[in-house]
């Protein structure tokens, strides 16, 4: 049974000696701090969305829309009194949260995708590594447990092959297509700083040290400058594949027997091409706001797209979630669970390992606490009636 609430007890018997929490408690509070402590185009990277960024206030403002109607005297507010694990994509989770799949970590740590996926594991939540990660595959699956592949589907099939492939190898459990990036979108903070950080040769150590990349290239990446530069230049032609169609899933099922799920769904009838095609899960997600300006709440489209398919595919939800009453929302919605970014990115700027366990022990006991004060006992407790009818 869940103890994740644990962690407000602990901090109040801290506080018994004088100690206050050296880390911000809020998801807010871990954004102001980074502000304030983050290199800019770190940050920029990290906080920036779409052109006038309306998309990712949407995100946050959609959930102002559903308000919960808690059940009382149900015995689910005591100490062992709720069970938060899920099994979702044939992974078992001791709650429905993963943290989502944040490229080019190193803005924010050397080693940040394996601090984060050695954080979900210790607290038992899964991860998902970006394809556009600082760290390779293989590096992250030494630590790793419970973690998916994000795959951004180069335009080369060879290479895509041998990303999902050394996946595989590499210990993940599911394959995770993210569709709604055949190029970057329009990113305002970004472009006032002229930083792509990419174009440095960041955030591409999986295509660097994929065999089949690397025999592209005229030589090997390290051993100048110019043959650097020259790698670099390969992964922009390779990078975002605009002619992928749902047929392609049938490729991927050839390459894998992982389970696959298709990312960046936010229309019905997409939901229902990517699962005839072989899907078994779809995560509604816009991208947390950083590809399509003025686009739909991707809240907006979870309940949607569980209808149409939610009873042949494990659905999953991201873009906004902040805070425990959040993931309740989300799972009442029909959301097997959810995937967590920014927050923790901050976190894992401002203080490493350290404030990535923070951020997600705050999530995970905000979430315990709110099942428990809303009468929920364990997932399958947590339906539509416990929302009120949206403004």
């Amino acid at each position: 049974m869940s103890s994740f609430i644990d962690f407000q007890n602990e901090i109040y018997l801290q506080g018994m000696g004088g100690a206050v929490p050296e880390l911000p408690m809020t998801a807010g509070g871990f954004e102001s701090r980074a502000r304030e402590l983050l290199d800019a185009r770190a940050f920029a990277y990290v906080a920036g969305s779409a052109s006038s960024e309306r998309t990712a206030a949407a995100n946050l403002a959609a959930f102002e829309r559903f308000r919960l109607v808690p059940r009382m005297l149900r015995g689910t507010s005591g100490p062992g009194a709720r069970d938060t694990a899920v099994e979702v994509l044939g992974t078992k989770l001791a709650a429905p949260v993963l943290t989502a799949p944040v490229g080019v970590l190193e803005l924010l740590h050397e080693k940040g995708e394996v601090v984060v996926a050695g954080v979900a594991q210790e607290l038992g939540v899964g991860s998902v590594l970006s394809t556009a990660s600082s760290s390779t595959i293989e590096e992250v699956g030494e630590v790793a447990r419970d973690w998916w592949y994000q795959l951004y589907w180069p335009a080369d099939d060879e290479l895509a092959r041998s990303f999902v492939q050394r996946a595989e190898r590499a210990g993940a459990r599911a394959i995770v297509v993210t569709v709604d990036t055949p190029s970057l979108g329009w990113r305002p903070r970004d472009l006032e700083l002229a930083h792509l950080p990419f174009l440095l040769g960041k955030g591409i150590a999986n295509y660097l040290s994929d065999p089949v990349f690397r025999a592209k290239l005229p030589a090997p990446p390290e051993e100048s400058e110019d043959a650097m530069r020259m790698a670099i230049l390969t992964w922009v032609g390779l990078f975002g594949n605009h002619t992928l169609r749902p047929a392609d899933l049938a490729k991927l099922r050839d390459w894998t027997e992982l389970p696959i799920a298709v990312k960046g769904v936010l229309h019905p009838d997409d939901a229902r091409l990517v699962v005839d095609a072989g899907a078994d899960g779809v995560l509604v997600s816009n991208h947390g706001g950083r590809q399509i300006d003025n686009s739909i709440a991707a809240l907006d489209a979870l309940g949607p797209i569980v209808a149409a398919v939610g009873d042949r595919a494990d659905v999953l939800f991201d873009s906004g979630i902040r805070t425990g009453s959040d993931i309740l929302t989300a799972l009442a919605l029909g959301a097997k669970a959810v995937c967590y970014g920014r927050p923790w990115a901050y976190a894992l700027g401002i203080a490493g390992a350290p404030g990535v366990r923070h951020a997600l022990r705050l999530l995970l006991a905000d979430f315990d606490s709110a099942m428990g004060l809303s009468g929920c006992a364990d997932l399958a407790g947590i339906t539509r009636d416990l929302l009120a009818v949206p403004r």
